[in-house]
């Protein structure tokens, strides 16, 4: 069975007991959380992953780490998928989590890459048009490639728009080759 498969299949089930004890928000907050701490953490990743530490060792770590930071459920959870012997792939059900809540919760990621840093405001702008395109709520986050020259390319999903500089010459390259054939 496939990483993604198994990391599924725990995060629909942490989901469903978030909703059933009606605590699905805080859930995702802790869960946030513990992303951020497995990011930044390499060491605690190898840990995690490595078939040679004891299931005992990798749990007292986890409570150590979050004991009174986070929800007792998340705790009890991280529990289960350590016996289970899947505490390698908790980054990866974290990640899976918080993609099934965005869905639930009709959250969309989006992306905008753009020869300089947009402002706040433009950014709150875009994000705005964006959700009333797709209709949905956007999380919008900024990246900058001064090789675009100018203007910006905003991913939403599969779908891309290019408004940048760079990409309106390689139309046009592109169509001057096609005319010299």
């Amino acid at each position: 069975m496939s990483i993604f498969t198994v990391a599924s299949r725990y995060a629909k089930s942490l989901l469903e007991l978030a909703r059933e004890q009606g605590n699905v928000d805080v859930v995702k907050t802790d869960i946030d959380q513990l992303i951020a701490v497995l990011k930044s953490n390499s060491d605690l990743l190898r840990v995690l992953k490595n078939p040679i530490i004891s299931v005992d060792k990798k749990q007292n770590i986890l409570t150590s780490l979050f004991e009174g930071k986070i929800n007792p459920l998340i705790l009890s959870f991280f529990g289960i998928l350590v016996r289970k012997g899947r505490a390698n792939i908790l980054l990866e059900i974290a990640q899976e989590f918080v993609r099934e809540y965005n869905e639930v919760k009709g959250i969309v990621k989006a992306s905008v890459v753009s020869a300089t840093a947009l402002s706040e405001q433009n950014l709150q702008a875009l994000a705005s048009k964006i959700a009333q395109e797709i209709n949905a709520q956007v999380v919008l986050t900024n990246t900058v490639d001064t090789s675009l020259i100018g203007g910006f390319v905003v991913r939403v999903g599969d779908r891309q728009i290019d408004a940048s500089i760079a990409g309106k010459l390689n139309k046009l390259e592109k169509y001057f080759v096609s005319q010299a054939v």
